[in-house]
């Protein structure tokens, strides 16, 4: 490991605003943010932009970012510090273990942009929109909670909608390119240090909110697996 590495390591240690595998935080927020204004998450917030950016749009919620890469949070947590924001923090753990970290309807709003969209159909259970991650977030998402996806992924924003519609959940805004939405959600403004490199090259970006309903069947997900592996197929013939 670099020393720039164990340097940020060292310090997000020291840090306020940062949670390595916390303890004892269920339900205890309103305690480190000293209010109980409502709570939203960034998984896989990378270098959070979104969590610094949502705390500045939004002074009166507090904004939690997830990630398991200590150098990364890093970049986050210093420019919060840096500019007085103390309505974020950051937790450093895999998404996996969520649940540990907040009392059931704790979280208000969950937000998801550019997540690693898992390409092959083999990973589509490393997918942060697959069921399996989204039982996870009903436990501790308040009843009608949003989830949102912002993701220049083809492949990621169809199997979401593909999720949507197996699963019964409910939709409330499907954005094909945001350039016809930014007005209206001035939250899609905010860039990730992913979105700059344009990965997918698709020259557009996509957004769903939605919002989780029922049980979300877990006979489904052979379904939802069979339907991912047709979709990729179909693909592969078609650019053959």
């Amino acid at each position: 490991m670099g020393q720039k590495k164990l340097k940020r390591f060292a310090e997000i240690a020291a840090f306020p605003n940062v949670f390595e595998y916390p303890k004892d935080t269920t339900g205890n927020w309103n305690t480190h943010f000293n209010n109980n204004h409502p709570l939203t998450l960034e998984l896989a917030c990378g270098k959070g932009e979104y969590s610094v950016g949502l705390a500045k749009l939004y002074p009166k919620r507090n904004f939690i970012g997830i990630d398991i890469k200590g150098n990364r949070i890093w970049v986050g947590a210093k420019q919060s510090i840096q500019q007085e924001l103390h309505n974020v923090a950051f937790i450093r753990s895999q998404i996996g273990m969520i649940e540990n970290y907040f009392e059931p309807q704790e979280v208000e709003q969950i937000w998801l942009p550019f997540p690693d969209p898992q390409l092959r159909s083999s990973k589509c259970k490393r997918r942060l929109t697959h069921p399996e991650f989204l039982r996870k977030y009903q436990q501790i998402l308040s009843p009608g909670g949003y989830i949102h996806l912002k993701t220049d992924s083809p492949v990621l924003y169809r199997f979401t909608k593909m999720v949507i519609e197996l699963y019964g959940l409910e939709m409330f805004h499907d954005s094909d390119d945001i350039r016809n939405d930014v007005k209206q959600i001035p939250e899609l403004l905010i860039k990730t240090h992913y979105e700059g490199l344009d990965i997918a090259k698709s020259n557009r970006i996509h957004y769903l909110k939605f919002a989780l309903k029922g049980n979300l069947d877990p006979a489904l997900d052979a379904v939802l697996l069979d339907r991912v592996k047709d979709e990729e197929k179909n693909h592969e013939e078609e650019t053959d």
